[in-house]
């Protein structure tokens, strides 16, 4: 399966889902393990969402011609 996530939609997944992980870990809250889903789809670089929509944010990793 192609990966659907661009490097910055996998960096801000990533840093997102720390950060929920560790409001639910402050609060006690089982809601922080909420936080996996977007860390995991970073790490795997599929996100099942985008795919009947055929989102695919990997466009922003291709280097830009200037010429």
């Amino acid at each position: 399966m192609k990966t659907n996530i661009g490097s910055y939609d996998g960096g801000v997944r990533f840093v997102l889902g720390c950060i929920i992980l560790e409001v639910g870990a402050h609060h006690l809250n089982w809601w922080g393990l909420v936080g996996l889903i977007p860390i995991v789809t970073a790490v795997v670089g599929i996100c099942p969402l985008y795919l009947p929509f055929h989102f695919n944010t990997t466009f922003t990793d291709r280097p830009h011609n200037h010429s």
